[in-house]
């Protein structure tokens, strides 16, 4: 059984987790859980797996797309609060793209989910014009810049939420 590398303290979280940027036509494919902002679609990196497999992984159980993984594109360190306790989470960013563009919608918004600590996460998925990306709320909001300004080379970028 996989297990994520995940690391909960009583008073401190850490997380080693992975997102994958898929822009195909001049959009972006970004999540949103419910009641949340937008994110970048990836999850936790279980023990003993690539981020790239766990990028594959990820597409597959949340939007059922098999995806192949391109180039990194980034690395963040974010600092977040956790529920009432701070996260220290470590995220390596991929350009991705789709083995087949028909294995989801190519516009309009659909759902999906995620598990976390074992319970289910509602997830809204949807295509949004690169033109318009700088004037929503995307998280890691640091990326965002890069994103459209053509993800050459890898940025390291820090996010300080707390």
């Amino acid at each position: 059984m996989n297990r994520d590398i995940l690391y909960k303290e009583q008073d401190f979280v850490f997380s080693y987790r992975v997102g994958g940027v898929l822009i195909q036509d001049g959009r972006i494919l970004l999540q949103k859980p419910d009641g949340e902002e937008y994110s970048i679609i990836g999850g936790h990196v279980s023990r003993l797996e690539t981020t790239e497999k766990t990028l594959i992984r990820e597409f597959d159980e949340e939007i059922h797309a098999a995806i192949e993984a391109d180039e990194l594109i980034a690395v963040g360190e974010i600092f977040f609060p956790w529920g009432k306790r701070p996260c220290h989470q470590i995220a390596l960013y991929y350009r991705v793209h789709l083995k087949n563009r028909n294995d989801i919608p190519d516009s309009g918004v659909f759902c999906g989910y995620d598990d976390l600590d074992r319970q289910r996460i509602n997830m809204t998925y949807c295509w949004v014009p690169l033109e318009e990306l700088e004037k929503i709320t995307v998280y890691p909001e640091e990326l965002k810049a890069h994103i459209m300004s053509g993800m050459n080379g890898i940025v390291h970028f820090i996010s300080d939420q707390l």
